[in-house]
């Protein structure tokens, strides 16, 4: 393992971007390009914004340190051409490092990373492969901001996240991890209507929550408050065997949700209408038509964008791929990955699917609001990354200082490190959370 991974692995890196994949398995990888994820395609999320035009230095420190650990002869640094003042940021921290600018449109999902790996070299990650099978790591810019703070012994304690929706002051902030979503709330101003909903992490590929006393874990990037009658509340609500229900009834096979997949475009052998028919019709031929589904990237455009019915495509996706699972069946493409001709010409502008969602009058600036945050309790869940569950180091009634390692994986195991994020007491110990009480 290299020195950087081992910081990497002790300090608790993981991906921020949403994965939470741990960052010293990249870390220890041989690769020719290192990629900066600062795209930030999701509506309404715009931390990653933020974070670039305020710590440009300390991301740029990040990337280099991966790319001297992976042995990158190359950077590209992926972000929207639009964000003017994040491109001056980053573009003048460059310096003479052999980074390039990958300037992307404002498209929806311009963040995915198979989507991002070929803007930016013209490769084609394998069909359910991983960037590393064609030379890339891919990381997002906070990641790489927590790279660097790892190289000065800092481990990940806090995360950098937007406020925005029916909220008094949209922003973008640092808070302890563990801090429930109620104080979050309340640092931008409460919120402006009385009945709402939570999207975490973003209204695409985020989760719905109505639970304020959750928290706030290494990979939420943001919270998204919508009045609790919105269209995309209600739609989101729904039980799955409701949008089953419906998608039976009502799916014509018109395509367009293949039409508009990025993945599909791509050219992997992902088709959502074909999933809908195992909807449609009886069980035969579902084990051949779920298998649709299995290069699905769950980025929603096709039941949030695409149908012109409002069925859920997305939903039926997500569920054929348990069910292949479950009957032990594996999709593998066989076909050549071939980009479609019409690829540049499907592309979703982020305007027009906010108005497809109805939530344009939302849009705004979520200005870095610098203020230090001490919450009285932070609950910190033990499982925020890919892998294993890290195992509690410490006793109920045990003090602890912020930054100090309170539960650790085993060194053969996927998962990360987890520390306090603040001064305090141990209150509660369990095996899926810590609780402190500053």
């Amino acid at each position: 393992m290299t020195a950087l991974a081992e910081i990497l692995k002790q300090h608790g890196v993981v991906g921020a971007g949403g994965a939470g994949f741990p960052t010293h398995v990249k870390a220890d990888a041989e690769v020719e390009f290192m990629i900066a994820n600062g795209a930030e395609c999701e509506p309404l999320v715009h931390k990653d914004v933020e974070l670039m035009k305020n710590f440009p230095s300390e991301i740029i420190s990040g990337m280099r340190l991966m790319m001297r650990a992976t042995g990158a002869r190359r950077g590209k640094f992926g972000l929207k051409e639009k964000n003017v003042a994040a491109v001056e940021a980053i573009g003048s921290h460059v310096g003479s490092a052999p980074i390039d600018m990958v300037f992307l449109g404002d498209f929806y999902p311009s963040g995915d990373e198979y989507e991002l790996v070929y803007t930016a070299t013209g490769r084609l990650i394998p069909p359910a492969g991983i960037p590393l099978q064609v030379g890339c790591v891919v990381n997002n810019v906070e990641t790489l901001y927590n790279v660097h703070r790892a190289d000065r012994n800092v481990p990940v304690i806090r995360k950098f996240l937007s406020v925005t929706g029916e909220v008094g002051e949209p922003k973008s902030l640092w808070v302890p991890i563990g801090t429930p979503f109620r104080d979050v709330l309340a640092l931008a101003g409460g919120t402006t209507v009385p009945e709402f909903a939570l999207f975490v992490s973003g209204l695409m590929m985020g989760t719905l929550s109505f639970d304020l006393d959750d928290v706030v874990t290494k990979t939420t990037a943001g919270l998204i408050v919508l009045p609790r009658s919105h269209y995309l509340v209600v739609r989101k609500d729904r039980p799955l065997e409701s949008m089953n229900r419906i998608g039976k009834s009502a799916c014509d096979q018109c395509n367009y949700c293949t039409e508009f997949c990025p993945r599909y475009l791509l050219g992997y052998e992902v088709e959502p209408h074909k999933v809908m028919r195992s909807l449609s019709f009886t069980a035969t031929g579902a084990d051949i038509w779920n298998q649709s589904a299995e290069l699905c990237c769950a980025c929603g455009l096709c039941t949030l964008y695409a149908c012109p019915v409002d069925l859920f495509p997305k939903e039926a996706c997500d569920q054929a791929k348990v069910d292949m699972r479950s009957a032990g069946i594996k999709f593998v493409q066989e076909k050549k990955v071939r980009v479609h001709p019409m690829k540049e010409h499907r592309r979703v502008p982020l305007s027009m699917l906010r108005k497809r969602l109805k939530v344009e009058a939302y849009e705004c600036e979520a200005p870095f609001d610098s203020q230090e945050y001490a919450p009285a309790t932070v609950r910190i869940k033990l499982l925020q990354h890919a892998g294993k569950p890290a195992a509690p180091v410490v006793r109920q009634g045990e003090k602890v200082q912020r930054g100090a390692l309170i539960a650790a994986v085993e060194s053969s195991e996927l998962g990360a490190n987890i520390h306090a994020s603040i001064d305090g007491t141990v209150k509660v110990v369990s095996d899926s959370l810590i609780e402190i009480e500053a």
